[in-house]
């Protein structure tokens, strides 16, 4: 080795030492007869020393160092007098007897520092350098955290990691497939797989009764925060199991990871059903860390002459306690907020529950103050309190409701970061209606199983048929999914019919499924889990971005290395392939 010791190791207990550190400078800063350089590794900074008394020619080398220059240094570990007790090494320092430039460095882009001068499109474009920086680096080392908790706990409970391919076939999941062009099979294409859902059920129907792995996923949709066209799961899949085994064991690696990596004791996850989160929260993915719970109004108010509530499915609202003083203007930017494109609700209703008792409303026109007293025995308010309601088509409102709940949340300091509130959604519906085909489609995919006291429905309420399905979420965010699968060829078979599959277009697309189902399938489910989501919450960031080492931008693109790109005449001879753009 270089080195005898890294730049996070010495401490007071080290004095008098002789030893060699290899690193990155920096800073510099000149005192005097003397230099001192900050040096910097993976594992944190040391202080050297250069006096020009003891060497006045080896401190002139120094001086000649810039920033992110690499240098190899042997000297003697002394006590430093001016202690800096923030960082490990801060009691001592090294009296550098020898110095040697390994490599020089360009002065870098932005600041290698925590508090950076870069932006995003320059730290992307030099991610390299970024990597040096401790929170992008400690994030990262999160992450690997994370994934040695996640491999000690499944392999305790005798899972198998098994490797799936990389190359599949195209098959319709809910996004756009990235495809790769087959040399020796000219005109023919593979896919990249979003999951590898097919192969974890036929690990099962292969006896492998508990599977896991922590594999890349692919998906060429539109980006956003969370979301990257490659991103990373913890795919899981167990057989002989009802639904009550997945959540037990999955809600235990949720509570091991948040002991054994933060520190946090999670009770028992609280359970709560589909139909339940979107009636309280408007959402199937409800941040439970604090309450704000809808509030039905809608056979109060209807009827009286308002036109907006009289034409509406479902007025609902929130009682943002505490609120009552907001401005006129507050109240405005809410309006505002609530009327951007993405969100497009027309307008919002509010009532003041004033300190003295009294309502005060935006339609006091129309409402009386002894309805407006309904409307706050609704809404249990009281003095100080604002409510804030919006009507309309129900499952529009509760969408659009559910993000100024998320506003308001976010507003009142109620979305706390070091706050953890997990939570399991159960029963989705297993169909959902798509009016740009008018046909239905699996909400999660093909291979969910309808809840087997449904089955009768599917030919009568298709849109009544839940599927045994859950999530887990974790303050808002959903975290996994997965459901019990279909294990019966025949159910199999009817469940494509009603997503809209012809006999012959299942059989091209999932034959060597409903085949393998022939051959002794086992009862089996599974979940996979959003890596990347699941560690950026432990992180307390907002984006994945950051816990990914080489992450693309939000157009798709890697501009560190300018992928994608175009590639060479010939290759595209070689495969086959014209473009036409």
């Amino acid at each position: 080795m270089l080195r005898t010791h890294t730049c996070g190791d010495l401490t007071i207990n080290d004095l008098n030492k002789e030893v060699t550190l290899t690193g990155w400078v920096q800073k510099s800063r000149d005192l005097g007869g003397m230099t001192f350089i900050d040096m910097r590794d993976r594992y944190g900074i040391t202080q050297l020393t250069f006096n020009s008394d003891d060497n006045a020619e080896l401190r002139a080398q120094a001086r000649e160092l810039g920033r992110e220059f690499v240098i190899r240094v042997s000297g003697k570990v002394i006590e430093r007098s001016n202690k800096n007790l923030k960082i490990s090494t801060g009691e001592v320092e090294i009296k550098v007897s020898k110095l040697e430039l390994l490599n020089a460095a360009k002065l870098p882009p932005f600041l290698i520092e925590d508090e950076t001068d870069g932006g995003d499109d320059l730290r992307l474009k030099y991610r390299y350098l970024d990597l040096r920086r401790n929170p992008v680096r400690n994030n990262l080392v999160l992450r690997h955290k994370m994934a040695q908790e996640v491999r000690k706990y499944l392999d305790g409970l005798d899972f198998i990691e098994v490797e799936t391919p990389v190359l599949i076939k195209s098959t319709p999941e809910g996004a756009r497939d990235f495809v790769v062009p087959s040399r020796m099979n000219p005109g023919e294409f593979y896919a990249l797989p979003q999951s590898p859902q097919t192969f974890k059920q036929l690990l099962m129907v292969s006896g492998f009764d508990r599977y896991f792995q922590i594999v890349k996923c692919f998906r060429d949709e539109d980006l956003r925060a969370d979301r990257q066209p490659e991103f990373t799961q913890i795919d899981c899949e167990m057989a002989f199991i009802e639904q009550e085994d997945i959540l037990n064991v999955f809600e235990g690696l949720i509570r091991q990871l948040f002991k054994n990596v933060k520190g946090v004791d999670i009770a028992e996850v609280p359970r709560m059903q589909y139909a339940d989160a979107m009636r309280l929260y408007g959402s199937d993915k409800p941040d439970t860390r604090f309450d704000m719970q809808f509030v039905p109004l809608t056979d109060i108010v209807k009827g009286l002459g308002f036109p907006v509530f009289d034409a509406a499915e479902l007025v609902i609202g929130i009682n943002a306690s505490g609120c009552a003083e907001y401005t006129r203007k507050q109240l405005d930017e809410l309006t505002d907020f609530i009327k951007r494109p993405q969100i497009g609700a027309t307008g919002l209703i509010y009532v003041r529950h004033g300190a003295d008792g009294s309502l005060k409303s935006s339609v006091d026109k129309f409402y009386s103050e002894e309805e407006l007293k309904k409307w706050s025995a609704a809404f249990n308010s009281q003095p100080g309190d604002l409510l804030l309601i919006m009507a309309g088509q129900t499952d529009k409102v509760r969408k659009q409701l559910s993000e100024l709940r998320l506003e308001m949340g976010n507003r009142l300091g109620l979305r706390d970061k070091n706050v953890f509130a997990p939570l399991w959604v159960l029963d989705f519906p297993l169909l959902e209606w798509d009016e740009d085909s008018q046909r239905y489609h699996a909400m999660h995919h093909p291979f969910t199983s309808p809840k087997p006291e449904d089955i009768a429905m599917l030919d009568t309420k298709p849109g009544e048929v839940r599927a045994n399905a859950y999530d887990m979420v974790v303050n808002g965010t959903e975290i996994g999914g997965g459901s019990i699968r279909i294990h019966d060829r025949d159910l199999q078979s009817l469940m494509f019919k009603h997503l809209g599959f012809s006999p012959e277009e299942a059989q091209k697309q999932f034959g060597f499924l409903l085949e393998a189902f022939e051959f002794g399938a086992p009862p089996h489910g599974g979940i996979a889990f959003g890596f990347d989501r699941l560690v950026s919450i432990f992180a307390g960031l907002d984006s994945i971005r950051d816990v990914i080492a080489f992450p693309k931008n939000n157009s798709g693109r890697d501009v560190m290395i300018d992928s994608p790109s175009t590639i060479a005449e010939e290759q595209l001879k070689e495969l086959k392939i014209k473009t036409d753009l």
